[in-house]
């Protein structure tokens, strides 16, 4: 009889068998911020496709019934993760673009704050709307971190166009090139970093960067 009080819930593609007697329940109370947190790490860890729902029960240390009824579905948790992530750990870029005097000033100081925040201690390296795409086979995702990447370098040619208005750039600099070149090495210190590089390995790489930036 308990077997076949027992009921399939499906969301996100994934299942987990759930006793009717417990459904019924009170739901287990848990620290929301706390779980969220550990949802960020999984699927920078892991990516989308590599963090299953399961995964996902088993780090937040809930049961998929209160996963769903707090966050929704696997794809609607991954949406406020990016959300929660871009607040905590990805702003240092925006803030840099919106504080410093001029791009290369802007560039120079997000370079070196992508060196340090990409090797941290104690959390996975890397970040996480780069790495999450990797392999994604579902459209809605690949597409929103795509959004999410391409709206970084459309920022990048705007401070670069108001260097070139203001006279700190030449008139002739191909600011989309050179935005798309701000892209590259972020999101290429993004993998260098999964990949073992050292935080003095990857300032390296900025300084380099730096010394090739357009000149009056």
């Amino acid at each position: 009889m308990e077997a076949q009080q027992e009921k399939e819930a499906q969301v996100g593609g994934e299942q987990e068998r759930v006793p009717a007697t417990r459904r019924r329940g009170r739901p287990r109370s848990f620290d929301r911020a706390t779980a969220l947190e550990k949802a960020v790490l999984a699927f920078w860890e892991n990516g989308y496709e590599g963090t299953s729902v399961s995964d996902l029960t088993r780090v937040m240390g809930i049961g998929a019934p209160s996963l769903y009824a707090a966050f929704g579905d696997k794809q609607a948790l991954f949406a406020e993760v990016v959300r929660d992530y871009g607040e905590r750990y990805g702003s240092f870029g925006e803030r840099a673009l919106a504080e410093e005097p001029t791009a290369r000033a802007a560039v120079e100081r997000m370079l070196r704050e992508a060196a340090a925040e990409y090797t941290a201690p104690g959390r996975p390296h890397g970040c996480l709307v780069i790495h999450a795409a990797a392999n994604c086979t579902t459209p809605e995702v690949e597409e929103s971190l795509r959004a999410r990447r391409n709206e970084n370098i459309a920022a990048f040619e705007s401070r670069i166009r108001a260097d070139v208005a203001a006279g700190e750039l030449p008139a002739d600099t191909d600011t989309g090139a050179l935005a798309r070149y701000v892209g590259a090495l972020v999101q290429g210190m993004s993998q260098q970093a999964r990949d073992g590089a050292r935080r003095e390995e990857l300032e390296a790489v900025a300084e380099i960067a730096l010394a090739v930036w357009p000149r009056r």
